[in-house]
């Protein structure tokens, strides 16, 4: 049996934070299921986040990786309550611009400076079972068909899992689940002089777009998974079928019909854990809580929260009260994140009676009220 300090199920952005956070006081061991990170839409790294990287002594080290790794944002062009264009840019932001990043390759960074500060990194292999008897005793299973179950034991364990919360979902807890917003992305070179980020509203859902490292641009669109026929989102062809209702964003795409990477869709939906900690176990990230992403806060939240339970676990140990002031914390950034979202959504009008927009017009204080109690 492997003995281990903390366990961390996840290898993407919020279990390597927490990982390399934790390192340097207890014996960490971090499990993924991928051999290697995967491609993802997700890229929009709020300044904020810098502040966290320089704490780890991570921040120089990306800034290294200019163009390969990420893109400087320099703001954001936006068709959002009207059809004139509004531009918010960074220019005055503190913490600097918004990065673009390559996310598979800034995955791939996190795992290893996590391997680099010795965390115990266990990839393609994931969570069989688990249970709790003084400490916890879970077993994992490489993806290799022929292999077998082995046994791993630590005083505390972390779910960084997404939006699936694996682990928790293996305790019987529930996810609560406020809308059915989906992304359907693609990816196309980039020939534009603009290089700033575009998001335009549309009467089914709203667009989203963005240039990436390696001369790239992910291109997406969000409706609700019941609003459109699944046909509609599988092949490049239905993708542009639906981008000349935006002539922003088809634009963007006609040009290059021939060179569009469909990449599929996933779910963007905000749904949260009833309960993100336990028992000398806590979720981070999306696995604790999921964002839309139009707050474009995923990836911060996903690295904050990480850094927020790395201290308590530091200053508690693995005591009752971690999980305790955690759940608190995370009750009130759901709350404001929901009340926020509200805001924003209504904030477009122009097709205030078609059921995507009539559906988040809704007075969010009675959901509030109802299910955000963690």
């Amino acid at each position: 049996m492997l003995q281990t300090d903390i366990v961390i199920i996840g290898g993407g952005i919020a279990g390597c934070i927490a990982a390399i956070s934790l390192v340097d006081s207890y014996h960490v061991t971090l499990i993924d299921k991928l051999a290697e990170p995967k491609e993802r839409i997700g890229e929009s790294l709020a300044p904020a986040a810098q502040r966290i990287l320089k704490e780890l002594d991570l921040l120089e080290d990306i800034e290294r990786e200019v163009g390969a790794l990420y893109q400087q944002n320099l703001g954001m062009q936006s068709y959002w309550g009207s059809d004139q264009v509004h531009i918010v840019d960074h220019l005055r932001n503190p913490d600097g611009f918004v990065k673009n990043l390559d996310r598979k390759a800034f995955e791939g960074f996190l795992r290893t400076a996590a391997e680099k500060r010795g965390v115990h990194c266990i990839w393609d292999t994931k969570l069989y079972s688990s249970s709790y008897k003084s400490e916890w005793k879970i077993q994992v299973v490489s993806n290799d068909k022929n292999s077998k179950p082995f046994p791993i034991a630590a005083s505390f364990v972390i779910d960084a899992t997404g939006r699936q919360s694996h682990f928790a979902k293996s305790l019987g807890i529930k996810r609560q689940v406020v809308d059915k917003l989906i992304a359907c992305w693609v990816s196309v070179p980039n020939t534009q002089e603009n290089v700033m980020s575009t998001i335009a509203a549309g009467e089914n859902g709203w667009w989203y777009s963005a240039v990436i490292p390696n001369n790239q641009r992910v291109v997406a669109f969000h409706t609700d998974a019941d609003l459109i026929d699944k046909n509609e989102l599988k092949t490049t062809e239905s993708f542009l079928k639906l981008a000349q209702e935006n002539k922003e964003i088809y634009d963007l795409l006609n040009v290059h019909n021939g060179s569009i990477k469909f990449h599929g869709t996933v779910a963007a939906n905000s749904t949260k854990l009833e309960q993100v900690a336990g028992r000398q176990w806590a979720a981070l990230g999306d696995a604790a809580v999921s964002f839309d992403p139009l707050s474009s806060q995923g990836m911060f939240n996903a690295m904050a929260s990480a850094m927020q339970l790395s201290k308590l676990i530091k200053q508690l140990k693995f005591t009752d009260e971690v999980e305790k002031i955690y759940t608190q914390q995370t009750h009130q950034i759901w709350q404001h994140y929901i009340q926020h979202k509200s805001i924003f959504y209504k904030a477009e009008t122009r097709w205030k009676n078609a059921e995507f927009w009539k559906r988040r017009h809704q007075d969010f204080k009675v959901f509030v009220t109802k299910n955000a109690v963690l």
